[in-house]
């Protein structure tokens, strides 16, 4: 009888115990998971991106094209005027016309100029230039003025910087190549 009462006890207690209809999980299933999709590479990858500054490569002509101008291997405050007129040159900004004087060419003008500066450095030039072919007139009275300009033209053409602004003798503007 006693063997009676405990499996009658058993299994009375075998039909109390009943699992709970629902089942709360905290997270989602394999399957939902990876329907949901994982970002968290993608999320660390656009923060390392906004946090870490880097330069944008851009070519030469891009600065230029965006007003910035070349950085000069000298400090500005030791360029010389013919320094300067070399770069403005070269940036076509201004040009070497065929009477041997400099003048502004600002619609060619690749990249910033000041064209306050500009006109400036051109005058001063022009002055000089003018001034030596005064006295080169007076040590050579059998030239003829225009002549010695021409000549003069010729030498300091062949020796300007590479891609200057220079008048051809059929009056277009041209690059000077190397």
């Amino acid at each position: 009888m006693k063997r009676a009462v405990v499996v009658f006890s058993a299994l009375g207690s075998m039909a109390c115990i009943k699992p709970p209809d629902i089942v709360m999980v905290d997270r989602g299933t394999a399957l939902e998971q990876q329907a949901s999709g994982s970002f968290d590479e993608v999320e660390r990858r656009l923060e390392r991106a906004a946090v870490e500054p880097k330069p944008v490569p851009m070519t030469p002509e891009q600065l230029e094209a965006l007003g910035i101008r070349p950085v000069a291997s000298a400090d500005a405050g030791q360029l010389t005027e013919a320094d300067r007129v070399d770069a403005l040159l070269v940036q076509h900004c201004i040009g070497e016309a065929m009477d041997g004087l400099l003048v502004p060419t600002p619609d060619a003008c690749r990249g910033a100029a000041n064209a306050d500066e500009t006109a400036r450095a051109v005058e001063r030039v022009n002055l000089a230039r003018h001034q030596l072919w005064l006295w080169m007139h007076a040590q050579r009275t059998d030239v003829p003025t225009n002549d010695l300009r021409r000549a003069w033209r010729t030498l300091h053409v062949d020796g300007a910087a590479c891609g200057s602004w220079i008048q051809g003798d059929d009056g277009q503007w041209r690059a000077k190549g190397c």
